[in-house]
């Protein structure tokens, strides 16, 4: 039986501490796995203050766009990774403390370069750079070897493309939309997520569990900013994502066929998330269509703040802000993709 095939499934029913899977998990994207990388560059999509991070441990406001924890902190704890350190400061790099977690995503980036151009995010190549850098630290710590083995066995999650479709197209302002249907868009970013684990292959990556896009139209933002009085999801937005999620699930596919060595695993966040949404009390939610901070219809970011009110009870709220899930939420989401990882090893 595949070895990883045994933790997962431990994992899973036992809800054991994973030891020795992984030897790192790499982690590239946007704003649901950044944790904390903002708060070093010149942006203003921040979340260093209150009340992000409210219920993280000592209530500490990470930089993580959550309430609490992230799918990578949950994953990392479960494969008994080190926490995670944001690829600007100097990790530990002793023999004791080579497991570790890295993430180089960044809040307002995507697949796009448009989306970190107008955000002040750190685009993908630079994501990318910050990577083999830290490579080149690895290789002065251990030896090319040993640091080829490392970055071969890292799990690299690769979590983007929903900043780009919101906020390059959806919205009236986008600049894309003038260029592109959004078919063609949705080939645009395609040929970016190929070509970006084609670039980490070439690095010695081999490992890649690929996140597909969440239902956007059911995003609390998206669906006031549609007006919706009734506050349900807006249909034609998640038809249109189910069609990118589709075509990247393919490609996918493809790709693993074509990179000798590679597992690449296309990993669902579309129908969790709506089941979560359309069955909200088999998961504890009460509310699901507007956040928990302020309002819940358009509070992100700096809009989300220490004079912001907030709901009693996160655990209850499948949405954090008017964007980003709750902790709560990230936690069913980290659930799922052992699950997906489980069937397909």
């Amino acid at each position: 039986m595949n070895p990883i095939l045994i933790f997962l499934s431990l994992i899973l029913v036992n809800g054991v501490e994973c030891t020795s899977t992984f030897p790192a998990i790499l982690i590239f994207g946007d704003s649901a796995v950044d944790t904390g990388n903002n708060n070093f560059i010149p942006t203003m999509v921040k979340s260093n203050h209150y009340p992000y991070g409210r219920d993280f441990p000592n209530g500490t406001a990470t930089g993580r766009f959550s309430n609490g924890l992230l799918v990578p902190d949950l994953l990392a704890s479960s494969f008994g990774i080190k926490e995670f350190v944001p690829p600007y400061l100097d990790p530990s790099l002793s023999d004791n403390e080579l497991r570790t977690g890295v993430s180089f995503a960044s809040a307002g980036s995507g697949l796009d370069e448009l989306s970190a151009r107008t955000s002040g995010a750190l685009s993908m190549p630079v994501q990318v750079a910050l990577f083999k850098n830290y490579k080149k630290d690895l290789v002065s710590a251990v030896g090319k070897e040993e640091a080829d083995k490392i970055v071969s066995g890292s799990l690299v999650l690769i979590a983007a493309g929903g900043n780009d479709i919101m906020f390059n197209f959806y919205d009236t302002r986008g600049r894309r939309r003038s260029q592109f249907k959004i078919t063609e868009y949705h080939d645009f970013l395609l040929k970016k997520q190929k070509s970006l684990v084609k670039e980490l292959y070439d690095i010695g990556c081999r490992i890649f569990g690929v996140s597909g896009v969440a239902p956007l139209g059911c995003i609390p933002f998206r669906i006031t900013l549609k007006r919706s009085k009734d506050r349900i999801c807006v249909e034609n937005e998640n038809a249109e994502t189910q069609m990118y999620n589709s075509k990247l699930k393919n490609m996918t596919q493809t790709l693993q066929a074509t990179l000798l060595g590679s597992s690449i695993v296309y990993l669902d966040n579309y129908n969790p998330v709506m089941d979560m949404i359309n069955n909200k009390q088999k998961y504890g939610f009460v509310e699901t269509n507007k956040g928990c901070c302020g309002t819940g219809l358009i509070e992100i970011g700096p809009f989300c703040n220490a004079t912001t009110p907030v709901c009693s009870k996160p655990s209850e709220y499948l949405f954090w802000d008017a964007i980003h899930p709750s902790e709560s939420a990230y936690r069913l989401t980290a659930k799922t993709i052992f699950k997906q990882l489980l069937e397909t090893n």
